[in-house]
């Protein structure tokens, strides 16, 4: 079910009521789609399958049966009831990329995206709002897939480096798989191995745990441009530039069969996920086809596109539900077992009916619903959310855009401009040109504020490693990174023997020196084999000598060997050690804080107030006295 909500253009606090005293933007309406209505009335009226259906009122074009909406997982028969018609939001990044790459993560709670520049974004999967964006690839993303058992995901770009993602998205494993651009790849039913395509027009299957090639498959005579596991069982399918679609053997590497269908390069295939007992194809010659893999014949031929068809996807629930993305920007949606054949055609007769199945044409079907102006480019990639309630689609022209069911009663939705265009939607008065373009610059605006806020939000201060005991000096000792973060608090090894004098940076005494050239000195200095020592002060540019007459005992243990004597003639500076006044003694010096991995220069939150007496100011201006 889609709610709108009204937001105040950004998240940072105040309110209806907080004015900054800069431009204050009009209150817009963000979509959310909220499926635990649904979830909730599904689970109320839900019954055993061999009892029928839910005893719920059938829906009729009516507001008031809104209430009665399911989700898709409770009508499997019915999969006219889950074709996204509805545009909900679109969302775009601030510096604007082709999206080449659209998944929902597995649990559904947002939607990843992969542009040319290599990067990932996150959206919201309710409200549509800008989570967080990385720099995945160097390179142009290509593909990516999720585990099965959804504890990884799998990228590849185009310099041929696929990676290895964790679901909090850290990078833990890349590897060199092809040196030709990869356009894509699925993993095996178990997870245990998973196929790439490459544009060296081969596939090769890789160990997942150990990241190493296992075999090559050979075979096509072009450029390899997409692969899929079959969900069940040791089968793959790849389509290629050379118009062949070809099914896989994954243990030996033989080419099984060869599908002829095509008459231009395959840009998609796919085994249905359900039951897996079809495999869909499309290519640039505007056409996509429907196989039976038990008959290995094709048994529906798609029709209704009028430019090239890019991508296709099936739905997560109904097997008879399938769409394709077009060159155009159309996005089209098929029922399987309605024809829809337009007006002055006839319908032709499946093979399923037909008395000679294995000799019969293949059933043309058109689309039951179409999008002619989804997009304003080609569509790239179509991906279902796991609930199978919306649908995402990223293109060519930098957006990605979220469709779902429109709710009963809901029919002004099929005469946006994503249906007649914006030149027929305009003149019907269901599309305001320059309010549109408003609207589209606010929301723009929003996406911007959203993403600043959002890397703001997750910006770390540095945090320099402290020389425990000393105040206010880093630690630049050859510093041993963990590797997994480039600020924050990292591991330092103990002082070497013999105090500070064999810490670098630090030059020895001057009797270490004795007999010795003050030129060959300067030499050995320029030369880079003994440091220049730093100035007293300097951050970060190694540690000074300890002042003279300094006591060590006053050091934290450990912090120098038994023993330890200053060197002669050792003078301290004034005021060193500081000298706390007596109601101040008991407070940490700068950089001596408890907690030593947060930083001296990091700024602590205060404490936030009390419920208590947030509710008793209220009560003072006379709110919040009279029970409900």
């Amino acid at each position: 079910m889609d709610r709108e909500k009204d937001f105040q253009g950004g998240y940072g606090g105040g309110g209806v009521g907080a004015y900054d005293g800069g431009h204050r933007r009009m209150v817009g309406r963000r979509p959310v789609t909220d499926y635990g209505s649904t979830m909730v009335q599904w689970m109320r009226h839900r019954r055993p399958r061999y009892k029928g259906g839910p005893t719920v009122e059938f829906e009729r074009s009516s507001a008031s049966y809104i209430v009665n909406m399911l989700p898709p997982a409770a009508r499997l028969d019915k999969a006219v009831d889950s074709v996204p018609a509805k545009h909900l939001h679109s969302s775009l990044n601030k510096i604007k990329h082709p999206i080449n790459i659209v998944r929902w993560t597995p649990e559904g709670r947002r939607c990843l995206t992969g542009s040319s520049s290599g990067e990932f974004t996150l959206w919201n999967g309710m409200a549509f709002n800008f989570e967080t964006i990385m720099q995945a690839h160097d390179s142009a993303v290509r593909a990516a897939a999720y585990s099965h058992s959804e504890d990884w995901l799998v990228s590849a770009d185009q310099d041929g480096v696929v990676k290895y993602w964790q679901p909090n998205f850290n990078n833990v494993k890349a590897i060199q798989a092809h040196n030709d651009p990869i356009r894509d790849l699925s993993f095996s039913p178990n997870d245990a191995k998973f196929v790439t395509a490459c544009d060296d027009a081969t596939l090769k299957i890789f160990d997942f745990a150990a990241g190493i090639e296992e075999s090559t498959l050979s075979g096509h005579n072009w450029d390899a441009k997409s692969v899929d596991w079959h969900p069940t069982k040791g089968l793959l399918v790849s389509g290629s530039k050379d118009h062949q679609v070809k099914l896989w053997d994954p243990r030996t590497g033989r080419c099984l069969t060869t599908l002829h269908g095509h008459k231009n390069t395959i840009s998609k295939t796919a085994f249905e996920p359900t039951r897996g007992q079809l495999l869909a194809t499309c290519a640039r010659d505007q056409t996509a086809r429907v196989f039976d893999l038990r008959m290995m014949r094709d048994v529906c031929l798609l029709r209704g596109n009028e430019k090239d068809i890019s991508t296709l996807t099936w739905h997560p629930f109904h097997a008879s539900l399938l769409t394709t993305g077009g060159s155009d920007g159309s996005i089209l949606h098929y029922l399987l077992d309605e024809p829809n054949a337009p007006s002055g055609i006839v319908s032709s007769i499946s093979p399923y009916d037909s008395p000679d199945p294995s000799n019969a044409p293949a059933q043309t079907i058109y689309p039951a619903h179409k999008l002619q102006y989804a997009h304003d480019f080609a569509v790239w990639s179509l991906d279902w959310h796991p609930l199978g309630h919306i649908l995402a689609s990223g293109s060519n022209d930098r957006v990605t855009r979220f469709w779902t069911r429109p709710r009963p009663g809901d029919v002004q939705c099929f005469d946006d401009r994503y249906h007649i265009g914006e030149a027929a939607a305009e003149a019907q008065g269901t599309w305001d040109r320059r309010g549109g373009r408003r609207m589209m610059r606010d929301e723009e605006e929003q996406e911007m504020e959203d993403e600043a806020d959002g890397l703001i939000d997750q910006k770390m201060p540095p945090k320099q490693p402290i020389l425990p005991g000393i105040p206010g000096l880093t630690a630049n000792i050859g510093t041993a990174r963990d590797g997994t973060s480039t600020g924050g608090a990292q591991l330092f090894p103990p002082p070497p023997p013999g105090g500070l004098a064999g810490l670098p940076g630090v030059i020895p005494p001057q009797n270490g020196f004795t007999g010795i050239d003050p030129n060959e000195i300067a030499s050995l200095m320029a030369e880079g084999k003994i440091m220049v020592p730093p100035l007293f002060g300097g951050l970060g540019q190694g540690i000074p000598p300890p002042p003279p007459g300094f006591d060590f005992s006053k050091m934290p243990p450990g912090m120098f060997p038994p023993n330890f004597q200053p060197p002669p003639s050792f003078q301290p500076p004034p005021m060193f050690p500081p000298v706390l006044p007596p109601n101040l003694s008991g407070l940490p010096l700068p950089g001596m804080m408890a907690d030593s991995g947060s930083g001296g220069s990091v700024r602590r939150r205060a404490p936030l107030p009390s419920q208590q007496e947030s509710l008793m100011e209220e009560q003072r201006r006379g709110k919040y006295r009279i029970a409900r």
